[in-house]
């Protein structure tokens, strides 16, 4: 099952975020084809990133839950807010 991991930076945290970003990474891509596809919000220059999208596919929204908490970004408490949603892939879904 397929879910949408939203996270929101807690302002000020840009220092946080860089600190973390390679284990972030490592942890992203430890994890294969779990991962669907991923990145970072940012600025409306695009300077800054601000949060992160996530979209996974896990068994349920446990875990989901469990894949968004151990993630390094969470971890060091960069998010003011995560949402975790179940999600359907329809436009441009290359399974078909």
């Amino acid at each position: 099952m397929l879910f949408a991991i939203s996270c929101i930076d807690k302002p000020g945290q840009a220092a946080t975020r860089q600190a973390n970003r390679p284990a972030h990474l490592d942890f992203l891509k430890s994890r294969g084809d779990t991962v669907r596809f991923g990145g970072p919000y940012t600025s409306d220059d695009g300077a800054a990133m601000t949060g992160s999208l996530l979209v996974i596919e896990v068994a349920d929204a446990a875990a989901a839950q469990a894949f968004a908490a151990a993630d390094p970004y969470a971890k060091a408490g960069l998010f003011e807010r995560v949402e975790i949603r179940p999600w359907k892939w329809v436009i441009n879904n290359p399974g078909g």
